[in-house]
């Protein structure tokens, strides 16, 4: 890995990889995710509903996380110069992630090309979230254009 910023397309290289900034995770987070997006399922907003199926409390919402680990990529040591985010794929939540987790993630280039026009090019991010324990909680692809 470069041991400075990266910015554009070809200043990156398949196989690059770096670790985000870590976010812990609050209650408030989680009560504000559900009043912005609607979703009150009790699993979010219920401690006892949470605890009655198995869980050790609250979950944080599967897109809560993500959303965060997007804005934790957009502050690491790596700024992409982006045109635009193209999307989200092969994206799997594979395990509970709680208020007082702290989570970050480790992003691997996956794969580069440049578009039809050469001014732009398509970078492929391996994403693994990882909870204060080192468990991947959540992985996947994310794709972005940035500038050639």
């Amino acid at each position: 890995m470069h041991t400075t910023t990266l910015n554009k397309f070809g200043d990156l290289e398949e196989g690059d990889s770096f670790r985000t900034p870590g976010i812990t995770i609050t209650d408030s987070q989680i009560l504000a995710f559900a009043g912005l997006t609607g979703d009150f399922m009790p699993h979010h907003t219920d401690e006892q509903f949470a605890k009655n199926l198995g869980f050790r409390g609250r979950l944080a919402h599967g897109l809560l996380v993500q959303s965060l680990v997007d804005g934790l990529k957009n502050r690491s040591m790596v700024h992409f110069d982006v045109v635009a985010a193209l999307n989200w794929e092969a994206w799997r939540f594979s395990g509970p992630v709680y208020a007082g987790d702290r989570i970050d993630a480790q992003i691997t280039i996956a794969g580069k090309r440049l578009t039809k026009s050469g001014t732009k090019g398509i970078v492929t991010l391996d994403i693994k979230v990882m909870n204060q324990h080192g468990e991947v909680v959540q992985e996947g692809r994310n794709q972005l254009m940035i500038a050639a």
